[in-house]
């Protein structure tokens, strides 16, 4: 059984070669581009088993992200095809941000019948993000079901908050996401992405917002993260980094964190291990990026 189960959309993500933006652009690669996907992904770079559930569309494209996730060491045996659905797509911009062409998605008929042969309840996290419930209203009966099946075993419940102000505005988002989040047992959250929800101005305001979660991370860019948790606030400044491409950083250091987690380790080695994954990432125009020495040295 993985130790870890990610739920969520992937797309098929296209990205400058160089770090050069659209407009002037010569070549793209192709790449899988989802954020539960991955962390499941530096999960399991990271030793650590995961599996990766999902609906892609029955095309090419589909297929070619399951099997690059797939090589990944990850799990697919509960990502599955839909023959009436495409695969969703979506363009990197370094420096401009990102283009989304995900309308009527696979990934957007998940409900929770996704999960219903997935087995939530023997895994140590289960991960989520709030990317998910904006997808569709099926997709936020699924996060529904997937919190009500995690509530009521040991498995502890994951939930980066991800908002997305390409999928719904903020007077919608704010208390759908708070809602979830205080119901979770590990949240990611950016200060960023907490003020524009929330109006947060400092870490120390999210916790207030936020006093049911049992971790709270909080990530403020290239000054740090905040972790509370149990009465205790611990921070780790962030690695100085000359960025490339932020895109997909968020996903690498919560997978860096999880894996220290669940190896046991204190928190500052868990925000020490976010912040090395996250690093591979700022420093190349890619989601995923392998990690370059066989070993993490903050994970052993």
């Amino acid at each position: 059984m993985p130790r870890l189960i990610t739920i969520g959309e992937t797309m098929m993500m296209l990205t400058p070669e160089h770090a050069e933006p659209l407009a002037t652009a010569a070549k793209l690669s192709l790449h899988p581009g989802g954020a539960e996907s991955n962390v499941a992904s530096h999960a399991a770079h990271l030793g650590v088993s995961s599996a990766w559930v999902s609906v892609l569309g029955d095309d090419v494209l589909g297929h070619r992200i399951r099997t690059s996730i797939e090589l990944h060491g990850v799990d697919v045996q509960w990502a599955t095809n839909d023959p009436d659905a495409t695969t969703g797509v979506y363009f990197k911009d370094p420096g401009h941000g990102v283009l989304y062409y995900r309308r009527d998605s696979a990934a957007s008929r998940m409900s929770p019948s996704t999960v219903a042969s997935v087995p939530l309840e023997q895994a140590e996290i289960v991960h989520l993000s709030g990317i998910t419930p904006a997808l569709s209203l099926s997709c936020a009966d699924l996060v529904e079901a997937v919190f009500e099946r995690v509530a009521t075993n040991t498995a502890l419940l994951s939930f980066d908050v991800n908002y997305r102000p390409s999928l719904w505005q903020a007077g919608a988002a704010a208390p759908a996401l708070l809602a979830l989040a205080n119901r979770a047992d590990i949240v990611f959250v950016g200060l960023d992405e907490a003020q524009s929800l929330w109006g947060c101005v400092t870490p120390e305001d999210v916790r207030a917002i936020l006093p049911d979660t049992g971790r709270l991370i909080v990530k403020d860019g290239d000054v740090g993260a905040t972790e509370f948790n149990a009465g205790t606030q611990v921070f780790e400044p962030a690695i100085p980094t000359e960025v490339i491409e932020a895109v997909g950083a968020g996903d690498a250091f919560a997978a860096g964190y999880l894996s220290a987690a669940l190896r046991g380790n204190p928190t500052a080695v868990r925000l020490r291990a976010g912040h090395e994954r996250a690093r591979l990432v700022l420093l190349s125009t890619s989601d995923f990026t392998a990690d370059p020495s066989p070993t993490q040295s903050s994970l052993t």
